[in-house]
């Protein structure tokens, strides 16, 4: 074949450090904005951003040549730096992330889901979701592990 041709969606779960409420709400449209920069300069296209005070969901459409680990790499060291310039001195992210693949036939679905964000979690805890995401992909997981 002589084009490469991708269409790779990806949903992306990823906390602050020790799950602290650092994303204020005054801050996370501009913090959105700021990754999907760091999206687009990979070469990839943010589809949807949403979260809470302590994480955050991206749909990000990849890229035929980034790798996962680099662009959530980017997007966590970039933003990380980007947040401490704008004030938040003790901003970080844990170390780890969840990413789960997605039809292209549940996107609009996924989309739904990111943006309902903060009205779920007046039900449901971030641990709570992220085990049942888990669980839903036949992810094993050793919960002292999950959280550091």
């Amino acid at each position: 074949m002589a084009q490469t041709l991708v269409a790779l969606y990806v949903h992306i779960i990823f906390s602050t450090k020790d799950r602290r409420n650092l994303i204020k709400p005054q801050i996370e449209d501009e913090l959105f904005s700021y990754i999907g920069g760091i999206v687009k300069g990979n070469k990839s296209k943010l589809l949807a951003a949403n979260g809470t005070e302590d994480h955050v969901h991206l749909l990000i459409s990849m890229g035929k040549t980034i790798e996962l680990s680099e662009i959530v790499g980017d997007i966590k060291r970039d933003s990380s730096k980007w947040m401490k310039i704008k004030g938040f001195r003790v901003f970080q992210w844990q170390d780890g992330y969840g990413a789960f693949s997605v039809s292209s036939s549940h996107i609009e679905d996924v989309k739904k889901y990111i943006a309902g964000q903060r009205e779920h979690h007046s039900k449901q805890s971030f641990e709570d979701e992220y085990r049942k995401t888990l669980d839903r992909h036949d992810i094993e997981f050793d919960e002292k592990y999950l959280w550091g």
